[in-house]
């Protein structure tokens, strides 16, 4: 019984954990997947990545604008030899490599390429290294081209494979005191750097800065959290058409695609504003993982519950089995010829039926049933149940009989009386077919005891009874004495 119980109810609980494991789960995705609120999040997030790569451009501007206005600089392109402009532009370049990573303004950023141009845009001399002077950079990067044409400043995306070049490059032009554009001044913060510390000071999440390449999308930068091949790939194929179309019309744009929002921000005033563009990457859901969160809450609760049938179950089927096998055993000692076994049992709800039980085997045994308290007094009228005709009793016995007859049954000793009725009630009942074996003396004796004790209260007097047949059923006569 104890499995049986444990069992039925470790199903229940196990039924109910998994449909709260589903209500809630459904309930939750349904909350944190609301699309159009997600797609809009994340062309916020895309256009604020964007903002801060044009603000960290910016800034560079501004403080080369500086540098580039100092006597020093000046110098440096007005020496009389290449060799000497050469040495000269290097040592300038690391001073101003040394001057950004100083810098407060960079908050401990430093620029991997610092290069200084001339009018024409050919390296002179950068940080660190004699390598590279000579190189046409105007030629490569049109940005820097115009801005020595027109002598603004400006920033751009310069990527360039066959340079090993990827940079965020910033420059200022360089004057003369005549206000003549002699030169420029570059700084370059490796791109995936940049994105990395653009993702920490905004979104937090992974970000991509692609370009156009013909009819294809290319990624040419990444976050330190970049999201791996398969983002890659979503940005490339799944997303290309938002990327394409955002830096063709110039505006924020984002896409549902393989359980993640792609926003797509220009970058603007960077070169042409057209070829490149900051991506912003999220979930389709503002819990990543629905499942992984509620399962420890739920499993937890069912695996608790489970615990708890298993302890109830027992502690129940022990509660009912124990009872039950006592009966069990105590019927099978009767069936084995132990007839005096009764049943003892104290039990809130099988009490009852062992107590019922006792009754049947006295009454199918035919032994009277015990019905004093404590202190011996009757608790209720003797049962008729031992013999069937016990009730049939009639209080008018006395009609008919003389005095004689009435003075003799007062006489008579009780023990005779008591034999000589019980005698008489036995031939009666066997005369009319009727069985006697269930019926006993003591429990007769018992019987017509408890019936003369109440008469006698009723009338006053001694009662006693005599045995009459009458057609089909034997009838106790009271007769009142004296």
């Amino acid at each position: 019984m104890r499995t049986k119980i444990i069992a039925v109810n470790a199903v229940i609980v196990v039924l109910v954990g998994l449909l709260s494991f589903t209500l809630v789960r459904s309930a939750l995705v349904s909350a944190s997947s609301n699309t159009a609120l997600l797609l809009n999040d994340a062309r916020h997030d895309a256009q604020a990545s964007s903002a801060r790569l044009q603000l960290d451009g910016l800034r560079m501007e501004r403080w080369l604008a500086g540098k580039a206005s100092e006597p020093a600089t000046i110098d440096v392109l007005g020496k009389a030899s290449p060799a000497a402009r050469g040495e000269a532009a290097t040592a300038l370049c690391d001073a101003i490599f040394t001057g950004a990573k100083q810098s407060p303004m960079f908050g401990g950023a430093v620029p991997s390429l610092v290069v200084l141009v001339d009018a024409q845009g050919k390296s002179i001399g950068r940080n660190g290294s004699n390598l590279g002077r000579g190189d046409d950079l105007a030629a490569l990067y049109a940005g820097l081209k115009d801005a020595l044409a027109t002598g603004h400043s400006g920033s751009d995306v310069w990527v360039n494979p066959e340079r090993n070049d990827q940079y965020l490059a910033s420059y200022a032009p360089v004057r003369s005191d005549t206000g003549k554009v002699v030169g420029a001044i570059i700084a370059g913060f490796t791109l995936n750097d940049e994105l990395s510390r653009v993702s920490d000071a905004t979104t937090g999440r992974p970000l991509k800065l692609v370009m156009t390449r013909g009819d294809d999308v290319g990624i040419v930068a990444n976050s330190a959290n970049g999201g791996g091949d398969a983002l890659n790939e979503i940005v490339t194929k799944t997303a290309k058409d938002a990327v394409k179309g955002a830096l063709a019309s110039g505006h924020v744009a984002a896409t549902s695609a393989d359980e993640m929002i792609v926003a797509v921000a220009p970058i603007e005033g960077f070169g042409d504003g057209k070829r490149a563009a900051m991506v912003s990457a999220k979930p389709a859901s503002l819990l990543e993982n629905v499942s992984g969160m509620i399962l420890p809450l739920i499993g937890g609760a069912t695996a608790l519950g489970l615990l708890l049938v298993v302890v109830a179950g027992w502690l129940l089927g022990s509660y009912v089995t124990g009872p039950i096998a006592e009966l069990e055993e105590g019927l099978l000692a009767i069936l084995n010829g132990q007839t005096d076994k009764r049943f003892q049992l104290d039990h809130p709800d099988l009490g009852g039926l062992a107590f019922r039980i006792d009754q049947l085997l006295n009454q199918l045994m035919g032994i009277e049933e015990d019905t004093t308290d404590d202190e011996g007094r009757v608790s209720k009228a003797p049962s008729a149940t031992n013999f069937s005709d016990a009730m049939s009793v009639e209080q008018d016995g006395a009609e008919g009989m003389d005095q004689a007859a009435l003075q003799q049954l007062a006489k008579e000793p009780p023990d005779a009386y008591y034999a000589r009725i019980y005698s008489e009630y036995i031939g009666a009942k066997k005369g009319l077919g009727e069985s006697t074996d269930h019926i006993t003396e003591t429990a007769f004796r018992s019987r017509i005891s408890a019936m003369e004790l109440d008469a006698s209260n009723k009338y006053g007097k001694p009662v006693r009874y005599k045995v009459q047949v009458r057609g089909r059923e034997v009838v106790l006569l009271a007769i009142p004495l004296g």
